[in-house]
């Protein structure tokens, strides 16, 4: 069905799709080519949030006549208006004669109708070329417009013997200076981290991203108590980085005052039966406010509320080239944990590669490779 200019066109439109990493949230990152004859007329890719789509970003660069042309488009062109007016009509107004695009898009306002009004204005439309790839790199916009959840991410850094820190606490640096850089760009990708009360206490970190041009994440500390000081890193920068409380009808409401004067947000969230913060509570809550991706930074308690629920996605693990012991040095996952094997909770490995000094395990929830 699909002969090799297809694929070429479609990988480039790929590619140009990822250009908007970390820029569209919560729209999908997509990308689109306009070839005639096997030349390329024009490209385009979404990227910024609110700022031309793909489609109209291709036409308004092509210097010549686009009509007749096939556009090669990573998403099903929208047909609703929204921050843009609706691609197809841009698409039919051009006098594009095909297009191919490669997955069906999931918005509930799209989700085939783009597909019928190109074909009922005479467009040949045809589409699935590449759509598991296409499917994986959306992945986070595919869970937040079907279940208005974000997509979660753990990380962690350890030692060879699964340590996140010292028996002390200390645990400035685990990981090399590249594999904290990467985590800088995981921090621009997501919409916002989180990190629980306690490694907020012992680390008091910033929890900004620190590589210019890319966002700047929504902060949420994960504090039950409303625990955070107001000298706290996080809280003293509120006016320059987003932050958020996530916390429990019963925190103090002085307190709780007194960080929303210094520019924290605060999140009300419900109690789970252990008398914490809900966590999936919090990510429908976080997903009423257009939060689609959300990076868990720790610490072990919080990383395996997320686990033991099932709610974690996807996960990066750094392993560091070092051996630290001790008993009570702390583990990545905390909690209770599971008293049989058998029940070890599984994850599907995308890929182990070496970040500097240490290696990068990334690899998704055992429920992601299942559906």
């Amino acid at each position: 069905m699909w002969n090799e200019e297809d694929i070429k066109f479609m990988r480039r439109a790929i590619a140009l799709s990822l250009r908007g990493r970390g820029r569209v949230n919560p729209n999908p990152m997509v990308g689109a080519v306009i070839a005639r004859d096997g030349e390329v007329l024009a490209e385009g890719w979404h990227r910024a949030y609110g700022g031309l789509h793909a489609e109209t970003d291709a036409l308004s660069s092509c210097t010549g006549d686009p009509s007749g042309a096939t556009m090669y488009v990573t998403l099903e062109p929208c047909c609703h208006q929204g921050k843009q007016p609706p691609c197809t009509d841009a698409i039919i107004r051009a006098g594009i004669a095909k297009v191919v695009f490669g997955m069906t898009d999931p918005n509930p306002l799209v989700a085939g109708k783009g597909l019928k009004i190109l074909r009922e204005h005479g467009i040949e439309v045809v589409h699935g070329l590449l759509e598991p790839e296409i499917r994986r790199l959306n992945r986070v916009f595919i869970k937040f417009i079907t279940e208005r959840r974000p997509w979660v991410t753990l990380k962690w850094a350890m030692t060879m013997d699964g340590r996140v820190a010292a028996s002390s606490g200390d645990s400035e640096w685990v990981s090399c200076e590249e594999s904290r850089r990467l985590v800088h760009e995981l921090r621009g990708s997501n919409m916002a981290i989180a990190a629980g009360r306690g490694t907020v206490e012992s680390d008091d970190p910033m929890l900004n991203c620190r590589i210019e041009g890319l966002r700047q994440p929504l902060r949420l500390v994960v504090d039950s108590g409303a625990a955070l000081r107001t000298g706290s890193a996080i809280a003293k920068s509120a006016g320059s980085f987003p932050a958020m409380l996530a916390h429990l009808p019963s925190a103090p409401s002085a307190k709780l005052e007194a960080l929303r004067t210094l520019g924290v947000r605060t999140l009300e969230c419900s109690p789970d039966p252990a008398g914490r913060v809900d966590v999936a509570d919090m990510l429908d809550r976080l997903g009423a406010l257009s939060v689609d991706s959300l990076l868990v930074e720790g610490g072990p308690g919080l990383n395996w509320s997320f686990v033991e629920a099932g709610l974690a996605d996807e996960f990066y693990i750094f392993v560091a080239p070092k051996f630290i012991g001790g008993s009570s040095a702390p583990g990545p996952l905390g909690g209770e944990g599971l008293q049989k094997m058998a029940g070890a909770l599984p994850m599907e490995i995308e890929s182990v590669s070496r970040s500097g000094d240490d290696i990068l395990i990334h690899g998704f929830s055992g429920k992601c490779s299942q559906e």
